[in-house]
């Protein structure tokens, strides 16, 4: 069974760092893109940044602060990080990790991140 996982939320104060990371288990398909979007409570779930054939795409929210990357080739299709820079207490949510396998969408189950001092 196709699992997502993410990992690395967790309590900051403003203005520091978090790095976030997705992994798919269970899968002999790479993704073909995979994302990171965020619901904060009493709003809708919203697009955060991605990553499709290796090129990036932020949200202007986030431009600038956030970086998506992967540790290493091998990676590709299987695991995706989010490094979150200069938090904010509006960055607070749960980020969920969305995955595009041979046109399936399958998401993570989330992390919670809270920024608060």
């Amino acid at each position: 069974q196709v699992q997502v996982v993410e990992s690395g939320g967790g309590l900051v104060q403003p203005g520091g760092s978090l790095r976030l990371s997705c992994a798919i288990s269970g899968s002999i398909w790479s993704a073909n893109a995979m994302s990171w979007y965020r619901q904060a409570p009493g709003k809708e779930r919203e697009f955060v940044g991605g990553m499709t054939g290796g090129a990036t795409k932020y949200a202007d929210s986030v431009k600038g602060r956030f970086t998506i990357s992967r540790d290493n080739a091998r990676d590709i299709g299987k695991k995706l990080n989010l490094q979150m820079n200069s938090l904010k207490p509006e960055d607070t949510a749960v980020y969920y990790c969305k995955t595009l396998i041979r046109g399936v969408e399958i998401w993570g189950q989330g992390t919670q991140v809270t920024v608060s001092s």
